[in-house]
């Protein structure tokens, strides 16, 4: 007699989705939502890593990802130079959130 390996799967494919969910809302180092809730938390509670990205992406708004001028920025680099993630984040953060707005 075979047992049938369907539940098992299926309970591994709902532990990767949710895990899926709950990563994806969480905001991305250095966009406006990071930089907000960094700026809102006690500087004890930082990493190294944290006041790093901190300090390259939320002090100057040009430089914080997904702000209107980081945007305005990207679009007028030549699209040639972009690197993938910038390719991901303008996708993410100037479009999609864009028209979700």
């Amino acid at each position: 007699m075979q047992r049938s390996t369907t539940p098992a799967l299926l309970k591994i494919i709902g532990v990767l989705t949710a895990s899926a969910i709950i990563t994806a809302c969480a905001d991305k180092p250095g966009s406006e939502g990071w930089c907000q809730t960094m700026g809102e938390k006690s500087k004890s509670e930082w990493t190294g890593s944290d006041t790093k990205t901190y300090a390259t992406h939320c002090l100057i708004e040009s430089t914080t990802i997904g702000s209107e001028a980081w945007c305005n920025d990207l679009k007028e680099k030549p699209k040639g130079e972009w690197t993938t993630q910038e390719v991901a984040d303008f996708a993410q953060y100037c479009v999609v959130e864009a028209v979700q707005q």
